[in-house]
């Protein structure tokens, strides 16, 4: 199989390795926002409502008043009456996915164009941090090779969402890459709710889920690298806001983002580090019983199975589905025939105890 970058040329290929094999270092050092885990029964839909959101705890909301205009002037200096926004973000164990609830209220809601000129909620993922610049404008063959620098490595490693706020008439964002396919479905979807005419006042809702790549060719899918979300781990993610307020303006009024560093928009290590939480603890079951397996050997029949419960557990069962069992809490098992086995995982501690079996999940051979 070659190299995901094999077909780049020279010159791409060594900038775009760059930023992999070197520490990336996020802007507003000491600040990590956090990012939601939705239990698996408990997934937004995607319908431009608030209710699925209810369970998120208000420490995750991210406020305009983290944001700061760093184009406007203004820098912290907001004024609710004129923009006021909060967005919270949401994730789900095993979906390598991110939600987002946007929540905004405008003096003037502009969106009457059918180009760029529209209020915009601008988003940036990194979601392996392998940071550095990823927009062609960045590129050292932008002037002299603009094509290479557009369909090699525009949006490439990071992704950058210009997301209408709100969309009518048109999609509902406009992917700043290479790769328009990623703002569509099975990739993201968007749903918004509002009552407002262009020039009105009003408050907005939008709702919407995006995939971040940590590959995303301009050819399609097919070679593409979805960035793997993990429990605990970080990922690259900054928004600004940008707020126009008068139809005939060629330029925006104000700038609010979450970076405080302009080109948060095209450079991934100026984004703002992410935390991928755990379950809130009134989410979780006192005790759950999970576990999962690998063969080792398997002309031997040798099995390795993890235990991942959680709650406090004090004591582990396991029976092999061959009449065998251990106490351990991560045994190894060497089966003496081959076949399909139901094993079962057996926890307990003070909180509780639970039971989870795998029906035929583990062959091995005769």
């Amino acid at each position: 199989m070659r190299s995901k970058l094999s077909w780049l040329p020279t010159g791409i290929l060594l900038l775009h390795l760059c930023p992999i094999l070197s520490a990336v270092a996020l802007e507003r050092p000491g600040v990590e926002f956090k990012i939601f885990q939705f239990p698996p029964d408990k997934i937004p839909r995607i319908d431009g409502q608030v209710d699925d959101w209810a369970i998120v705890p208000d420490t995750y909301v991210i406020g305009i008043d983290q944001l700061s205009d760093t184009v406007g002037g203004r820098l912290t200096n907001f004024n609710r009456a004129d923009l006021d926004v909060r967005v919270r973000v949401g994730w789900v164990k095993g979906l390598n996915q991110l939600y987002f609830l946007y929540e905004a209220s405008d003096d003037y809601w502009d969106f009457a164009r059918t180009d760029l000129h529209n209020d915009i909620f601008e988003l940036v993922v990194d979601g392996d941090l392998s940071g550095g610049p990823f927009i062609k404008q960045m590129h050292p063959l932008w002037k002299n090779k603009p094509d290479d620098a557009h369909f090699s490595f525009h949006g490439v490693h990071a992704q950058n969402y210009h997301v209408f706020t709100p969309s009518e008439g048109k999609d509902w964002a406009m992917v700043w890459g290479c790769q328009p396919w990623i703002k569509d479905l099975p990739y993201a979807n968007a749903a918004q709710n509002y009552s407002f005419r262009p020039g009105q006042s009003g408050r907005y809702v939008l709702e919407f889920w995006i995939t971040p790549f940590d590959y995303a060719p301009t050819d399609g899918p097919s070679r593409a690298v979805v960035s793997q979300l993990k429990e605990n781990a970080l990922i690259g993610l900054s928004w600004s806001v940008l707020d126009y307020d008068d139809e005939k303006a060629e330029r925006f009024k104000s700038f609010w983002n979450l970076s405080h560093k302009t080109t948060m928009y095209g450079d991934a290590s100026d984004l703002c580090a992410f935390r991928l939480m755990p379950l809130e603890a009134a989410l979780r079951k006192p005790v759950e019983a999970l576990w999962s397996f690998s063969i080792l050997n398997l002309k031997e029949r040798r099995v390795a199975f993890r235990d991942v419960s959680t709650g406090a557990i004090a004591s582990w069962k396991w029976d092999f589905g061959d009449g065998q069992t251990s106490a351990e809490q991560h045994p190894e098992h060497r089966y003496t025939r081959g076949g399909e086995f139901t094993v079962t995982l057996w926890v307990e501690g003070l909180s509780g105890k639970a039971r989870r079996s795998k029906v035929w999940d583990l062959f091995l051979p005769e």
